[in-house]
């Protein structure tokens, strides 16, 4: 597998860089209390920062913001993934979900990135960053039914479907990191020059 940004995203979007880990042979079964306790710390110290009514002036917010509305997107509608996280721990706490997930969530509200990951096993061919053709699968998080991106939107995709709609707001199930997890591939983004 490949990480691929097509050259129709590197033209509009030329402030994007995009850091890419790929993890081998891990264990993401165990859980980890250290992690646990980094992220309530972290969460705490947020809540204390930030004001729940101008979470949405934070720059890279405020930048995610403006991309989605380019592309079609209604930024309160569709929540770039790092404004979704930051407005869910200032009302409640952060659910676990698995070590993997639970790091790149941490890494994402620390820094105030958008951070995701997939099960490179279960992606077929490239992953690939470039504009919907509005015909793509896409079986959202915990749900089994189709919901394809509408033409224009910024997805990422594989062989297969559409991997995560408008960019970084919503995951497959499909590709999504488990305990079962083996093999991960960690996307990083970053739009603030």
């Amino acid at each position: 597998m490949k990480m691929k940004i097509s050259e129709k995203i590197s033209e509009k979007y030329p402030e994007l860089k995009v850091g890419v880990l790929v993890v081998k042979e891990l264990d993401n079964s165990k859980y980890n209390p250290e992690i646990q306790e980094m992220i309530t710390k972290l969460v705490e110290e947020k809540r204390q920062q930030l004001d729940p009514e101008k979470v949405a002036e934070i720059p890279t917010i405020a930048k995610w913001r403006k991309i989605y509305r380019d592309f079609g997107a209604k930024p309160s509608k569709y929540r770039n993934s790092v404004e979704a996280l930051i407005k869910r721990i200032l009302k409640s706490d952060l659910y676990k979900i698995n070590q993997l997930v639970d790091i790149y969530n941490y890494i994402s509200i620390k820094h105030t990135m958008t951070v995701g990951g997939e099960d490179t096993d279960k992606i077929q061919g490239d992953l690939v960053l470039n504009f919907a053709t509005g015909s793509e699968e896409f079986i959202p998080l915990g749900e089994e039914e189709n919901q394809s991106p509408c033409e224009g939107e910024v997805i990422y995709k594989d062989d297969k479907g559409t991997i995560c709609r408008c960019w970084n707001y919503r995951e497959a199930d499909r590709t999504k990191l488990t305990e079962q997890t083996r093999n991960a591939v960690i996307v990083i983004e970053s739009v603030l020059p």
